[in-house]
């Protein structure tokens, strides 16, 4: 048997920690789940988009586009030029808010277009016909380029009054890029939906800045989506060993990476003591251990009794689903659903109602609630 020795600092973190937060160590969920597949043969299906006539479109890390429909894939032409590295390639898609009339489609994604060799985050619109996107035009492109490759984020949302959101992590660049608002990389960004910068930003007219942030200090946000009832932005990211975080998006505000962090380096050794500042938003939630969080969806349908109300986040680490129980913003349990079953790249509600998840080397699922606990199986 391997015994722990806690020094008196450490049993002081770890009771301030207590105190901080509540404990939340994830337990099995207490209904079965089963899951039918959908889409078989997918590798690292990175986003999911549901078109009105109940197809999706699916994003392939690889750069392919896929329309899936009455039971076949077709490979979207005219997707943009993908720059494939590491973390990087085709990345998150989502519909315009008005798409039944407007037809447009967003994709975010690695570019090598601009200055340097490498690539970084893009996003751009296009609209799709007869299995093409034509109409393509590139909204925003961060600067500059790197062949890093590690941290392009990245994920997209709308809000209630038609802005639209995107992430992009800081690139492995954590001493130059999120704290910098005169450089990209470690952002939210807000644009109009035809990629005009609002009026109201929080960095219009300061000098240098870039005036598509929205908010800044982040590491490398992969879920990033709007809460159904509060009309909130809720992201979260990842943290380096430890850290992860979910995050309310203020205007202007800054979340802190790297000044404060619950997270340490990889080899173990201390990026900062410091957890919290003034004048740093402090996440509503964070991770000890990290989970590798990606993809995220506020549970809003009748067909999950027990799900409705919650959040459902994807972890890549330990290959499970998450379900995040919630009173008002504080998450009070976890589950794990579908442990070891792959990396759970994305989680999203259809407007059918169906919840699907993107499982890495798999394809895509469609969770099937068992109407009974485990304790009356």
């Amino acid at each position: 048997m391997k015994y722990l020795k806690f020094s008196f600092l450490s049993l002081l973190l770890i009771a301030f920690s207590a105190c901080a937060q509540k404990d939340t160590s994830i337990t099995p969920s207490s209904y079965y789940y089963d899951y039918e597949m959908v889409v078989d043969g997918l590798q690292i299906p990175w986003g999911i988009a549901f078109l009105p006539d109940g197809s999706m479109l699916i994003t392939e890390k690889s750069g392919e586009l896929i329309h899936f429909k009455d039971g076949k894939k077709v490979a979207v032409s005219g997707v943009p030029e993908v720059y494939v590295r590491g973390q990087g390639g085709l990345l998150d898609i989502v519909l315009h808010p008005d798409y039944k009339n407007n037809g447009w489609i967003y994709i975010t994604y690695s570019s090598s277009e601009g200055e340097g060799d490498g690539g970084n985050t893009a996003i751009m619109r296009a609209q799709l016909s007869e299995n093409k996107l034509t109409n393509k035009e590139v909204l925003y492109k961060a600067s500059p380029n790197t062949t890093k490759g590690q941290h392009f984020g990245s994920r997209i949302a709308f809000d209630n009054e038609g802005y639209l959101y995107f992430s992009a992590g800081e690139r492995g660049e954590r001493d130059i890029n999120p704290q910098n608002i005169t450089r990209d990389n470690g952002k939210i960004y807000r644009l109009n939906d035809d990629g005009s910068i609002p009026n109201d930003n929080p960095f219009v007219g300061q000098n240098n800045a870039k005036t598509a942030i929205y908010s800044y200090g982040h590491r490398n946000p992969q879920g990033l989506i709007l809460h159904p009832e509060t009309g909130e932005i809720w992201e979260h990211e990842h943290g380096p060993m430890g850290g992860d975080e979910i995050n309310i998006i203020k205007k202007g505000a800054n979340y802190g990476w790297p000044v404060v962090t619950y997270g340490k380096n990889y080899n173990g050794t201390s990026i900062t003591s410091e957890t919290s500042k003034p004048g740093i938003e402090e996440p509503i939630y964070y991770w000890v251990p990290s989970i590798a969080p990606s993809g995220m969806a506020f549970i809003t349908s009748d067909k999950y009794p027990n799900l409705k109300g919650n959040l459902l986040v994807g972890s890549l680490k330990f290959q499970y689903l998450e379900l995040d129980i919630l009173e008002g913003e504080k998450v009070v349990k976890r589950e794990k659903l579908f442990e070891d079953l792959g990396r759970f790249r994305d989680v999203r509600q259809a407007p059918d109602g169906y919840i699907y998840a993107a499982v890495e080397g798999k394809g895509i699922i469609k969770l099937i609630e068992v109407k009974t606990t485990k304790t009356e199986k």
